[in-house]
């Protein structure tokens, strides 16, 4: 079929960018929350075993798959080339929000607009009229999971368009290329990505994530996070005896939760507006604990969200003297704009590789993070690129193939960017 993005480099990447992808997503790398170990999963070191393999079957140099699971490489540079080292990130883990073993990825050929039954649950559409982009992707082919599990598009499609570009390079000696170095991190979907990433050992002076959505949305700027576990305590006793002795931590948690204002929920947000999420909520007895996420793209706003939650918390127990609250407190991560913002040309350059493959790109802000986030927060700038998938983190994910094609051929474009200079003038 003709390439609908105009572009033959994309053209010329579709069928191994599907390859690998199709091959990557087979691989259960779910991440586990309940987990102390790091990787969360045993999934994600096995994939980045076969992508530490695949590396250096191209001809990478200072492949490193560390006890963490972290997979970094090094693409020297063309000859002559002596410009930044620049980083391609993206992460090894899957969603734990739907089941994400044993999935079989789904092809639709010349999608006709209308909707698509995945076989394995009949219950489970993709429509036009809950996915507004299907619309605008008639005749492209299609990957979906059966309906079962996750797609994991998120984000082995940003894995897969790495490294087709990557490969791609290797066969073209002749195209510039500036020093390279490869990423692939695990556990971002837990928030942990980035945790104990080795930054001098990657050695770059920016990066860029694929781990977006929309072709040409570059994004620079995402929510900032902050986790909270609200514990309640109460006086557990036998109910048969509990007439004004029982104090249930169950019934304070209920109340918390049901005085949380639906407004802030993210059934009732977009854009730029923040959220309050409960997570979880586990207990017994003695107590009852609610996990909540709580994001905003302004630091201020946040830290309101965080003073109305405890205080709503205090109020579920101010008439049970006998009952406590207590709070534990993650930051995750901050938005990263104010910081790309210092370092205009990387943000540039990937707006100019959009461009270049035909695209319009746009700059946009994530309702939610990603590694980018608390890597620029570490000191490496690092905004947040496209891979074309759809619907993340539930069994209607799907991408289109020449999204991810194009989505490759951009990492091609952007990096032939920083070696020839374009974008350091």
């Amino acid at each position: 079929m003709d390439e609908p993005y105009g572009s033959a480099l994309a053209g010329a990447l579709r069928n191994e960018a599907l390859e690998r992808f199709l091959r990557y997503v087979r691989l259960d790398t779910q991440a586990d929350r309940d987990s102390s170990s790091t990787p969360s999963s045993a999934g994600q070191l096995l994939l980045g075993r076969l992508l530490a393999d695949e590396l250096a079957e191209l001809g990478l140099a200072e492949i490193v798959h560390d006890g963490r699971g972290v997979v970094t490489a090094r693409l020297p540079p063309s000859a002559g080339i002596d410009g930044p080292h620049v980083g391609l990130l993206a992460h090894l883990d899957t969603s734990p929000d739907a089941p994400g073993s044993d999935v079989r990825p789904q092809l639709w050929r010349g999608y006709d607009g209308g909707a698509i039954v995945l076989p394995g649950d009949p219950t489970q559409v993709l429509s036009p009229a809950t996915s507004a982009l299907l619309s605008k992707r008639i005749g492209h082919d299609l990957v979906s999971s059966d309906g079962t599990t996750l797609l994991g598009a998120d984000d082995k499609a940003g894995i897969a368009e790495i490294m087709t570009a990557v490969a791609y390079l290797c066969r073209h000696p002749e195209v510039p290329r500036p020093d390279t170095r490869i990423g692939f991190t695990v556990d971002e979907e837990i928030g942990r990505g980035a945790e104990q990433f080795p930054l001098e050992r990657f050695g770059a002076d920016f990066a860029y994530t694929l781990d977006g959505l929309v072709v040409g949305e570059v994004e620079n700027e995402t929510f900032s996070a902050v986790e909270l576990k609200v514990t309640f305590r109460g006086v557990g006793v036998h109910p048969g005896t509990a007439k004004d002795k029982l104090v249930n931590p169950l019934r304070l948690a209920a109340r918390f939760l049901c005085s949380l204002p639906a407004e802030l929920s993210p059934e009732h947000t977009e854009g730029r507006e923040g959220f309050v999420h409960p997570t979880g909520f586990s207990g017994g007895a003695e107590e009852a604990a609610v996990a909540l996420i709580l994001r905003d793209f302004d630091q201020d706003k946040l830290a309101a969200h965080e003073e109305l939650v405890r205080r709503l918390a205090n109020a579920a127990i101010a008439d049970e003297p006998r009952a406590s609250v207590s709070f534990a407190r993650w930051e995750q991560y901050r938005n990263m704009r104010s910081r790309l913002e210092a370092v205009p040309r990387v943000v540039e350059a990937a707006l100019e590789a959009a461009r270049r493959v035909g695209l319009e790109p746009t700059l946009g802000s994530i309702r939610g993070g990603t590694d980018g986030a608390r890597l620029t927060e570490m000191g490496l700038p690092t905004p947040n690129v496209y891979t074309g998938g759809n619907e993340y983190h539930s069994v209607r994910e799907w991408i289109s193939v020449e999204d991810l094609a194009i989505s490759a051929a951009t990492v091609v474009e952007l990096l032939k960017l920083w070696a020839e200079g374009a974008a350091l003038s």
